[in-house]
């Protein structure tokens, strides 16, 4: 091959090793890091706290009732917990027979609706003084010793705490791969980063937080989509910890159908760069004169691939330098980094895969890794101003279905 022409090859490779390579090895650091997590001991002896379950839901009329009756039974005090519907363009029958249940319904309506505004203003009209708020999707099922946990978890002076949010159904092949990566994301961004001393990342739902706490910072957020991601920041900017409770399990709904994939993943990928061209400098400015490491990692995170590309374009490109690397006779040091990096992509893979994933059903459902990782492309294409457009995942189930 011409000279000019390996050295540019050289050149176009060496900058995809390095993009893909920083990306792989930071995540491979906290999955490794994450299969030393140990869960903390709950304290014995514990101050029984008034807890508000606040469950915000758009249109949700075909869920919400068996939702509400799921959130009433948990092991905790009943008089201590009010589950509470923020109802937002709910039909009429649907709030009579909420009406019949021992919850509170604060019915809201908004021109554009955003989850930020149903929480706020349901804040604002419960008069109760709560210890804890506890925030849900409008598909999810606490397990049943999920707030005894929760509340455990404060006697320890914590001001926020992620549980782990894992599938309720897997019955079909995409539900499945949202299944696993919901899994990998638990693995690396909570249990790794509080191995290492950093805060667990937060999700939207499955979180708990001081409810005064809670009340003011919600009243400071304007996001339309991803207000989690603005709480976080502002959390980790002011040196807050973030705990994360892996044995408190709440139940979510994954993805059945390609269409609501895609729009679920645009709007968490915009919210992401939106957030990521906001914070970095102040947090590379923070990391430089306070030492806030939670800050700066938690920009950096929100530029990291997703992970099922990630994997793709590891693989794809790997293979094809190889491929000329060895048709051209290339510096074998090319060669020796892409193996380097696909090898540690997939064992950041393979320790953060809980191993009750590792069954038939998974094998079967990588038949449909390809077309993920196209709609994950896809979606990455059509980013743009998703951020600030409500966009509603409508939900079917509330069954829990493995």
């Amino acid at each position: 091959m011409d000279f000019d022409y390996i050295l540019l090859i050289n050149f176009i490779q060496f900058l995809f090793l390095i993009l893909l390579g920083l990306a792989t090895l930071y995540i491979f650091v906290f999955s490794f890091a994450g299969l030393f997590y140990k869960q903390a001991a709950y304290s014995e002896k514990v101050k029984f706290r008034r807890i508000a379950v606040l469950i915000p839901g758009y249109k949700e009329d075909e869920v919400i009732i068996e939702v509400a009756k799921e959130a009433l039974s948990q092991s905790y005090p009943s008089e201590l917990f009010d589950v509470v519907i923020i109802a937002d363009s709910f039909l009429p029958e649907t709030i009579l027979k909420l009406g019949e249940l021992p919850v509170k319904v604060i019915e809201v309506v908004f021109e554009k609706s955003t989850k930020s505004k149903a929480l706020n203003k349901a804040m604002e009209q419960l008069k109760h003084a709560y210890d804890i708020a506890v925030v849900l999707d409008a598909d999810n099922v606490m397990a049943y010793d999920f707030l005894t946990k929760i509340n455990a978890a404060f006697e320890k002076g914590i001001i926020a705490v992620q549980g782990h949010r894992t599938a309720k159904n897997m019955n079909t092949s995409l539900a499945i791969l949202d299944s696993v990566s919901e899994e990998i994301n638990n693995h690396i961004f909570r249990k790794g980063h509080r191995v290492v001393g950093l805060s667990s990342a937060i999700i939207g739902s499955g979180m708990a937080f001081g409810y005064s706490f809670f009340k003011e910072l919600m009243a400071t957020v304007k996001a339309v989509g991803g207000f989690d991601k603005e709480i976080e920041l502002k959390m980790l900017k002011a040196g807050l910890l973030i705990e994360y409770l892996d044995d408190a399990y709440v139940y979510d709904e994954k993805v059945q159908k390609a269409e609501v994939f895609s729009n679920q993943r645009r709007r968490w990928l915009s919210a992401q760069l939106h957030y990521f061209r906001q914070d970095f400098l102040n947090s590379l400015k923070d990391l430089i004169t306070k030492g806030n490491v939670d800050y700066f990692d938690k920009a950096i995170q929100f530029i990291q691939p997703p992970r099922i590309l990630l994997l793709g374009a590891i693989l794809i490109l790997g293979t094809i330098f190889l491929v000329i690397n060895f048709i051209s006779n290339n510096s074998l040091t090319y060669s020796i980094a892409w193996v380097s990096v696909i090898v540690l992509c997939i064992f950041s893979f393979l320790f953060s895969i809980p191993r009750s994933f590792y069954n038939l059903k998974t094998l079967g459902a990588l038949a449909s890794l390809p077309k993920g990782m196209i709609l994950m492309f896809g979606s990455l294409l059509k980013i743009k101003g998703a951020n600030k457009k409500f966009i509603h995942t409508k939900h079917t189930s509330t069954t829990i279905n493995k």
